[in-house]
């Protein structure tokens, strides 16, 4: 089991930068694999990805994701390729749709169509990292464009074609689509007992490129707290949750609200979307059950998150994506300490 870190989030600051830079330096030093930069209202993704890449040896350099919305495909492939030249090929490019509130919102961009628009966007960043011409005719983009000066252009990076793309996908189409053209997934709304969910259409997807499962490298999320006191970690997680299942989307677009629905979650899951929408965020946290915290999240006692990474080996995820615990940089490292102890002593 590969161990990966996440650092940033959708709305981050940057106020504990120095925070972070020891964290990711302590990660380094550990051997943890990969450090996944996130972006959609906050810090963007690779501007923190490029510091660190200055400050650390050998821990790969991934966006978790790049907002598709928020560049050109052929900016998306330079700043990749420029991101390998200067780290010595340790970046991983992720994408990622984002939802229609930031895209529209925030980008004024139309969401519409947003699975032919990654397939897209995907071809025409392999395009250009292969070091190929740039000319693509397609629903959404097209490029050059007809009717005005531009020339079709190859990029002046050397090429970096073996470059991987990962993606953070939760829709069924979606997930095919991950199978069929990346090389990883950015898992999120896992359940490992309902991992059919996720992986079936990953799955589906690899086989119709003649590929299999196992050519996709499958990345979970797993912020491991442990303590003898579970009933106070339960409670902890609650109002993560209820943020994931009421304010991440819009009352009728939710990914990840209907993610976990199709994991058995269903009636819990729009119950809680209900009572956020309608501003009751402490009921919204407290309708959701124990069970379902304890399989989302990798949090107990040491033997009960062994237990929850041992289920996550079996139902086929080779990396586990951390987030940082604590107030603190000391601390942050300190759980990071144990969470790879104890990743490496289930896996």
């Amino acid at each position: 089991m590969k161990i990966g870190i996440s650092v940033g989030s959708a709305y981050y600051d940057g106020g504990n930068w120095s925070d972070i830079v020891q964290y990711v330096e302590a990660a380094d030093r550990l051997g943890v694999d990969s450090v996944w930069s996130a972006e959609a209202w906050g810090m963007e993704s690779v501007t923190s990805l490029a510091f660190l890449a200055a400050r650390t040896e050998n821990i790969r350099l991934g966006t978790g994701i790049m907002q598709i919305s928020a560049r050109t495909p052929a900016m998306a492939a330079m700043t990749a390729m420029s991101m390998a030249q200067i780290s010595n090929d340790r970046f991983l490019l992720g994408l990622g749709v984002s939802g229609p509130q930031v895209v529209e919102g925030l980008h004024g961009d139309g969401f519409a169509q947003p699975l032919r628009r990654l397939r897209e966007y995907i071809e025409i960043c392999r395009m250009a990292m292969a070091g190929e011409r740039v000319i693509y005719d397609g629903d959404r983009y097209e490029l050059p464009r007809k009717g005005g000066e531009g020339k079709a252009l190859k990029v002046s990076i050397p090429p970096k074609p073996e470059l991987p793309i990962y993606l953070a996908t939760l829709g069924p189409k979606m997930l095919e689509l991950t199978g069929e053209l990346a090389d990883g997934w950015l898992g999120t709304s896992f359940i490992a007992e309902h991992a059919d969910v996720m992986l079936d259409p990953i799955r589906r997807g690899a086989e119709r490129a003649g590929r299999t499962l196992d050519d996709i490298d499958l990345h979970a999320p797993g912020s491991i707290a442990v303590s003898e006191d579970v009933d106070k970690l339960i409670d902890a997680a609650r109002p993560g949750m209820a943020f994931t299942l009421g304010g991440m989307g819009s009352a009728s677009t939710n990914f990840y609200n209907n993610a976990y629905s199709r994991a058995g979650y269903e009636d819990v899951a729009k119950e809680v979307q209900r009572l956020w929408v309608e501003g009751d965020k402490a009921s919204a946290a407290a309708r959701i059950p124990d069970e379902m915290l304890l399989q989302a999240y990798l949090i107990g006692t040491e033997d009960m998150v062994r237990d929850r990474i041992k289920a996550y080996v079996a139902a086929g995820i080779n990396a586990l994506r951390l987030s940082p615990r604590g107030r603190t940089a000391a601390e942050q490292i300190e759980n990071l300490e144990q969470s790879v102890d104890l990743i490496r002593s289930a896996s």
